[in-house]
């Protein structure tokens, strides 16, 4: 498979999940309000502080602040963090509990699942790699319809992205090599540190990612592909 204007065969394809291939924003903002009917709060604000303290904890776990441990138990952390900030305190142990497993239950962008389906049809084996544990990314792609050729986690590498093992690691399980692995997302950061590790790169934009009044996220201009969705990500690879 011949990325058109870099002239390297590209094996295998693996996506980012939260943001690149789930609307994370309205589907957990959609849980906390039900779990929290009663309470008076800006549901998207508390989503949105949530999400915050993504980037900034697992950069403690990287930089050995806080022990390695599931993504899982990690937004549980989070999200006590959070409800406490926001004067939340209505929610009980097992809500919490329950609450962390919304992320297991993302829905996808419309062109995920049919994108997906048709670079299933081709050449290109198709995988996550995401920080989400492979129970919660299994539990994910299966009720979202997303289908892949396998669930690839940085949990796998036990680490994080944007380690490069994370990256490497994925390349190695396939048995594919790093240059002929096609890193997709709509992260800038996770496909600068992919590129870092020698993969491929695949921008696709997710504007609406953290909602209709956010600022817009300048494409990145070092990146092998630049695609609309994941649709027009499997014609260009088609072609």
């Amino acid at each position: 498979m011949i990325l058109k204007g870099v002239g390297v065969d590209i094996d295998a394809a693996v996506f980012d999940v939260f943001g690149t291939l789930t609307d994370w924003r309205s589907s957990v903002a959609g849980e906390l309000a039900a779990a929290g009917a009663g309470q008076s709060a800006d549901w998207f604000a508390v989503t949105d502080a949530w999400r915050g303290r993504y980037s900034p904890t697992l950069a403690k776990v990287l930089a050995g602040e806080l022990p390695w441990q599931s993504l899982d138990a990690l937004h549980r952390i989070m999200l006590d963090e959070v409800l406490a900030e926001f004067g939340l305190d209505g929610f009980d142990e097992p809500t919490r509990d329950e609450l962390v497993t919304a992320w297991h239950r993302l829905r996808p962008w419309p062109d995920a699942p049919d994108g997906l389906a048709r670079l299933h049809r081709s050449d290109v084996l198709t995988a996550t790699l995401s920080n989400g544990g492979v129970g919660l990314l299994a539990r994910l792609t299966k009720q979202a319809g997303l289908r892949f050729d396998c669930i690839l986690s940085a949990e796998l590498a036990n680490s994080y992205k944007p380690d490069p093992k994370v990256y490497l690691r994925a390349a190695e399980l396939l048995d594919v090599a790093p240059g002929r692995l096609l890193m997709v997302a709509c992260h800038p950061t996770d496909l600068a540190a992919a590129a870092r590790a020698g993969l491929r790169t695949a921008y696709i934009p997710r504007p609406l990612e953290w909602g209709p009044d956010a600022p817009p996220v300048a494409a990145p201009t070092d990146v092998d592909l630049i695609a609309a969705d994941v649709v027009d990500l499997a014609e260009q690879l088609a072609r």
